[in-house]
């Protein structure tokens, strides 16, 4: 008979998910859906201007813009690292910048926003193309200023002192908010930029 030891269990015992987590997991993919459906309008209408002009003629890459925005997710994830091991300052620090890059993206996306429309014109209503357009890279532009505003709040709250290393899952809950914004732009981008500024046929 053999005589090696066997443990009682070897599997850690299941442990019930975070509800904020699936909720925020739930409301990404909620929200995922919403924009798949305005990339599917956007890629419909971009090839059918029945008027103004096209995407080639009015469209700038917002290159800064975009590297601005998704190096915020690098900010983002180092931040609530720090948070994790109790580096307040660092946290604060990268937090901030985090907010700043946000707000860089929002303002371009506006100045850009007003020469098209105040310079050339291109409104919602000029044509179908416009129609799209403003509803897609608005919808992106709302996210992200529903999160700057989340972002802001934590910011202050963690300036007066109330974050504290025991609130990091709920920041980083907010963080996969963050995140998510950060890659639908990545589409937004792709969608808008590429594809229909260079004519590609999908």
């Amino acid at each position: 008979m053999s005589s090696i030891p066997v443990s009682a269990s070897t599997e850690q015992e299941w442990v019930l998910p975070s509800s904020g987590k699936v909720s925020m997991l739930c409301l990404i993919a909620a929200e995922s859906v919403i924009f798949a459906i305005f990339v599917v309008a956007y890629l419909y209408y971009i090839g059918k201007p029945t008027s103004g002009p096209t995407p080639a003629e009015i469209l700038k890459v917002p290159i800064i813009d975009t590297i601005c925005l998704l190096s915020s997710s690098l900010t983002m994830h180092w931040a609530t690292r720090a948070l994790r091991h109790d580096r307040i300052k660092m946290f604060l620090l990268l937090w901030g910048i985090t907010l700043a890059l946000g707000l860089k993206f929002v303002e371009g996306t506006a100045t850009n926003w007003y020469w098209m429309i105040h310079d050339r014109h291109f409104t919602i209503s000029t044509s179908l193309f416009g129609t799209t357009f403003y509803s897609l890279v608005g919808l992106h532009v709302s996210h992200v200023i529903i999160g700057l505003t989340g972002l802001s709040l934590i910011f202050v709250l963690g300036l007066a002192g109330k974050i504290k290393p025991k609130h990091f899952e709920s920041v980083d809950i907010f963080s996969y908010y963050w995140h998510f914004v950060d890659a639908v732009w990545v589409v937004v981008f792709t969608v808008v930029y590429v594809i229909s500024l260079h004519g590609i046929q999908v």
